[in-house]
């Protein structure tokens, strides 16, 4: 089944896309000699093994609030992309996106759709306006939950990209500890090869950090080679400081990401706590040399606002940090909102998000 939208092919505005124009995002776009996804763990980097528990790590640990509130108001005012450049922008956080459904009425429908338009997120025509019909362009993973893994696994063969589980219990992560193991073990029994695991918040919120970390230890041994992404849900964990600790701490349990929330959280991904949680990932770095992936999830649904996350991870982490194997986006109606945008930039005008197919 394919989602891929019948509407007619549309032809670039005269001399927009010039020779200059695909130089101007080159920068963001893997060439073509490349893949456009780069599994987890396999882009130049090892893989984050964690360490002993030590508390030194994160005794001290304080968060400068206003400062670090003063930063990211700055952030859009600094940084402004537009035209061909944000067009490069955009197709490189496609390669990123987590596409996800995590539904009550999800169906084994609902999922294949969702596996077609991973396959082919972007018209084709669009592409060819641009100036990237030639290369290859899928989203970083699609994310379900178990009961889906083999459906999406057996839909994306040959294409690629990996199918990730919501695991343990998720949202809340209350049910008890050797089920979450079972349902890890399951996930990646049915093929799952990336699991995101949600921690139990009551870890954190009294302090018990030994508890956190025997946890996130367990669940990255149940793991095996499928690589672990923690989420935090950063909106129930109080304060910044609890933010950074938690972040910390999976780290060095062996978390391979750190992620924001499960999007069912009254307050999911914000610039703020994403700045928090950067940094972390960069200190974890400068003590052990270990790269760690980040994952904002979460009410990340506008075109616009994707281009301040991935410009505020190139400021704090580097331009390494920018490729979907240390940078994913949960979200769903994300890539409608890019697909339109590029829409609008290669014709002038914007289109009804009915005209997009899933996502």
């Amino acid at each position: 089944m394919t989602t891929t939208s019948k509407s007619p092919r549309v032809a670039p505005a005269a001399g927009a896309r010039t020779e200059a124009a695909k130089a101007a995002a080159a920068p963001v776009i893997v060439p073509a000699s490349t893949p456009a996804i780069v599994p987890a763990g396999t882009h130049g980097h090892a893989r984050n093994p964690g360490v002993p528990f030590d508390s030194s790590w994160f005794d001290d640990i304080r968060v400068n609030l206003s400062a670090a509130e003063r930063r990211i108001a700055t952030l859009p005012g600094r940084r402004s992309v537009k035209k061909d450049a944000q067009a490069g922008w955009l197709l490189k956080a496609i390669s990123c996106i987590d596409l996800t459904t995590l539904s009550g009425d999800d169906t084994t429908e609902r999922v294949k759709r969702l596996c077609a338009k991973a396959i082919t997120p972007v018209r084709q025509d669009l592409l060819d306006a641009i100036g990237f019909g030639d290369r290859q362009l899928h989203t970083g993973a699609i994310c379900v939950y178990h009961r889906y893994v083999a459906t999406a696994v057996e839909a994306l063969d040959g294409s690629g990209i990996p199918v990730a589980a919501v695991s343990t219990g998720f949202p809340a992560g209350l049910i008890p500890h050797d089920l979450k193991l079972k349902e890890i073990e399951a996930s990646v029994r049915d093929g799952a090869s990336e699991i995101d695991i949600v921690i139990t918040r009551e870890h954190v919120l009294t302090g018990n950090w030994k508890a956190l970390y025997a946890e996130m230890r367990d669940f990255r041994e149940a793991c095996g080679d499928a690589h672990v992404k923690a989420i935090l849900a950063t909106g129930e964990l109080k304060t910044m400081r609890n933010v950074a600790k938690a972040s910390m701490i999976c780290m060095m349990a062996g978390a391979d990401f750190i992620k924001t929330s499960t999007g069912k959280e009254a307050t999911n991904a914000t610039l703020l706590v994403s700045l928090i949680m950067l940094r972390m990932i960069r200190d974890y770095q400068e003590r052990t040399g270990y790269k760690v992936g980040y994952k904002p999830a979460g009410g990340v649904s506008a075109a616009k606002d994707i281009l301040n996350y991935q410009i505020l991870m190139k400021e704090e982490l580097g331009r390494e940090w920018l490729e979907p194997d240390l940078f994913r986006i949960g979200a769903s109606s994300l890539l409608a909102d890019i697909e339109r945008q590029l829409e609008h930039h290669v014709t002038g005008r914007y289109s009804a998000f009915h005209r997009h197919a899933i996502g």
